[in-house]
């Protein structure tokens, strides 16, 4: 039968039917696949339903039978490779369509046979086998894709970021220390009372901070950026402070309550050109911090190549100028009374490796708005991201907090929401940490 003058839906979905799909059931159940031949086999027909995807039915029939007008079946698989994507695929005749066809049926008989060689626990194995070298695979190609685009944006510099981008280069990406996870405590000058409560409860000092980070693979810094007036009192305040503890990560940011979404890309950005760590942790100075357990929830997703973890929430967007958390593009979201997309809650979240390459990446590009919370959330709306949900970062303070740790179900991180942290965090970290700590020792006793 000549195709031209019968290029219908009808027929066109024949012709893939028939072309296409019946063919690669033949191969396909012919062959047996190594997990990597597998892989390539996935590729190969993603790329070939995605290139037919792409074309209109019209552009299909035009491409098959452009050379022959007159649609002679003799030259139909000639037209058919000149569209470029039957390259490994060869064009079956008729006869021998209907001969492989009749071969897969009597394949298919004996795969069914009881004494086929294939049993049911071994095929359960394989895919097993085969969902995490695709896991595996994916998170290292994701890695190294951040990783080259890292070290480009680094040679380039910033003259806005931190100095560490300015020198960034390829040899010190290579020369990064690699930990399992950084925490950024973010603070500001006016916050010495608080920081010495977190120092005096969850964050070890002095050489137990730096056994943390060899043996553990735990880096913990206090974040904080330089005054208006670079070499003020505030900084030297710092300096000596720093000078004592050692726990500061110094960036190259003016200060400001109204510049957190700023701060934190920055912070971001620094800390992965200074560290080769799995997940990039932000937490304000007045929330408790279970070390052991945000360890634990964060080794649960440590093959993942592309996570953000939190409390999600979708709050109002407050239109309304002069209160708290005033979003000032707020048209941007619709109409009044409209909520933000989902993000995770500023306290505490967390971000995995190849986010935190991203944002160091497009810094210059990333639009910030009022909240920083939902600047981040934001950044990753159009990428392909696993939101996740972890309720044990947000537990409330004593008696929540302390309730569930007394049914053996400890909280990563505690705080009073009507506070945005513990309400007087300064005078009450102590308790909070008596009450629904892990313990001292938890942390060096976790098995990640």
């Amino acid at each position: 039968m000549a195709l031209a003058g019968n290029e219908n839906p009808h027929n066109y979905d024949s012709f893939v039917h028939l072309v296409i799909v019946k063919r690669l059931e033949v191969i396909m159940m012919q062959k047996r696949f190594s997990q990597l031949g597998g892989l390539q086999l996935d590729k190969d027909a993603r790329a070939l339903v995605s290139h037919f995807s792409g074309m209109t039915q019209e552009d299909c029939w035009r491409q098959v039978c452009s050379s022959h007008p007159d649609g002679n079946n003799s030259q139909f698989g000639e037209g058919l490779r000149d569209t470029g994507f039957l390259g490994f695929w060869d064009i079956p005749d008729a006869v021998k369509l209907d001969e492989e066809a009749s071969s897969m049926g009597k394949h298919q008989a004996r795969v069914l046979e009881p004494e086929a060689s294939v049993q049911v626990g071994d095929i359960l194995t394989q895919v097993s086998q085969t969902h995490d070298v695709i896991m595996t695979l994916d998170k290292t190609i994701s890695s190294l894709e951040m990783q080259l685009a890292a070290a480009r944006a680094g040679k380039e510099g910033n003259q806005e970021g931190s100095p560490m981008i300015m020198k960034l280069g390829t040899e010190q990406l290579k020369e990064r220390q690699k930990v399992f996870f950084v925490i950024g405590i973010i603070t500001a000058f006016s916050s010495r009372k608080r920081r010495d409560s977190i120092r005096e409860t969850w964050m070890p000092q002095g050489e137990e901070l730096r056994k943390l980070e060899k043996e553990m693979g735990i880096v913990i810094r206090f974040v904080i950026g330089h005054s208006a007036t670079p070499g003020g009192v505030l900084d030297r305040a710092i300096d000596a402070e720093d000078d004592q503890h050692q726990d500061f990560l110094r960036l190259n940011h003016v200060e400001g309550y109204h510049e957190l979404s700023s701060k934190t890309q920055i912070y971001f950005s620094t800390a992965v050109t200074k560290w080769d760590a799995d997940f990039y942790i932000k937490v304000d100075d007045d929330v408790h911090v279970n070390l052991g357990m945000v360890g634990s929830t964060l080794a649960h997703h440590r093959s993942k190549p592309r996570v953000y973890i939190g409390c999600m929430k979708s709050g109002p967007i407050l239109a309304q100028r002069g209160v708290k958390y005033h979003e000032p593009e707020y048209w941007k979201f619709g109409e009044e009374g409209n909520k933000y997309f989902r993000h995770a809650t500023g306290q505490l979240y967390a971000i995995s490796k190849d986010l935190a390459t991203y944002i160091s990446v497009n810094r210059h590009i990333l639009h910030r708005y009022a909240n920083e919370d939902v600047s981040l959330g934001s950044w990753f709306i159009g990428l392909d991201v696993e939101h996740i949900d972890d309720r044990s970062l947000c537990c409330g303070t004593p008696p929540d907090c302390e309730w569930k740790a007394q049914a053996g179900n400890p909280c990563a991180a505690s705080f009073d929401w009507n506070c945005s942290g513990i309400c007087k965090s300064a005078e009450r970290m102590e308790e909070v940490h008596e009450r629904c700590g892990e313990g001292d020792g938890a942390i060096w006793h976790t098995n990640f």
